[in-house]
């Protein structure tokens, strides 16, 4: 009933220093400016690329995941479920019809179109150019077409979901809502509450732990019960599942209200986001090294897309 712990997707998790042994991931030490500008680069380059380019980003991200130096068991199960749900997704788009235009009527007649050998002892000309199916089992059939949406579908959603995993993990609330605050400060000029919205994002990033909460405890009730969905049969098992999700929904807005009303007992005041994260600022002098590779390395991440090689 702890798979929601162990699988710790879009929360921070801290630092041990005890089973690390005293070593943190350089991940960590990165500015969160990088860290959020790399992943808008893994969300943004796949755009209008080639397959060959979306693969590379996969690599990358299993690259960077391995040799982060993060624990065993923040990735272990996580990252396979992931890989899983990624080939599912891209195995289903693949075997599914792709669909295409209807064939468009022929405006001159077949016979003068047909080709015919020059004489007798020549071959009949072939079909050149690369085949339209690539495999057929029996029903199942997979084109180029469909080939290329299960190859974007799956590799879209690993780098999605696994880029912004690393990003939350690996960065508290208060770093986050820093550097988005810092890459968004032109827009005070133009009237926006730039630090309302660092506020409330913080509180979006504070609440996710305490849904994965309510969700456990309401799996734990049922699991404790001993209830049969077999037995209940499909009636009753839809009324269970629709009522533990309005209880789940009642208990979240319970939380919501809570935290409303403990804001507005202290006054419903904010600090500023340079008040909420200063140690971006002091950067020691490896640290200053880090991100002075990280930061080379993603302009050349930026130069390899717009080269031949990110249109492959």
């Amino acid at each position: 009933m702890d798979i929601l712990r162990q699988l710790p997707i879009g929360q921070f998790v801290a630092e041990e220093p005890a089973v690390g042994q005293g070593r943190v991931s350089w991940l960590r030490r990165l500015d969160p400016r990088l860290k959020l500008a790399w992943t808008v680069a893994f969300l943004v380059t796949p755009i209008l690329a080639g397959p060959l380019w979306r693969v590379a980003l996969v690599l990358l991200l299993l690259l960077i995941t391995a040799a982060s130096g993060l624990p065993w068991r923040l990735w272990r199960r996580s990252l396979p479920l992931l890989l899983g749900l990624c080939l599912l997704v891209g195995s289903l788009a693949a075997f599914l019809p792709a669909g295409g235009a209807a064939p468009a009527q022929l405006q001159r007649p077949p016979a003068e179109v047909r080709l015919a050998p020059d004489s007798p002892l020549q071959p009949p000309p072939e079909r050149l150019g690369m085949a339209w199916e690539l495999v057929r089992w029996g029903p199942l059939v997979v084109s180029r077409r469909s080939a290329q949406l299960g190859l974007n579908g799956a590799t879209l959603l690993f780098t999605l979901v696994h880029s912004a995993n690393l990003l939350l993990l690996t960065t508290p609330p208060e770093e986050l809502v820093w550097a988005i605050s810092w890459c968004l400060a032109p827009l005070v000029r133009l009237g926006w509450p730039v630090e309302r919205l660092g506020f409330t994002l913080l509180l979006s990033l504070r609440f996710l732990p305490l849904v994965q909460e309510e969700l456990q405890n309401l799996l734990r009730a049922v699991a404790t019960r001993a209830v049969n969905l077999r037995r209940l049969g499909w009636r009753a098992a839809l009324g269970l599942v629709l009522g533990v999700a309005e209880r789940l929904l009642a208990n979240l807005l319970l939380r919501a209200e809570q935290g409303a009303e403990s804001l507005l007992a202290r006054g419903g005041t904010w600090l500023p986001p340079d008040q909420l994260h200063r140690r971006s600022l002091d950067w020691g002098r490896g640290r200053r090294w880090l991100n002075l590779v990280c930061a080379l390395a993603l302009l050349g991440l930026l130069g390899l897309r717009w080269s031949p090689f990110g249109t492959l």
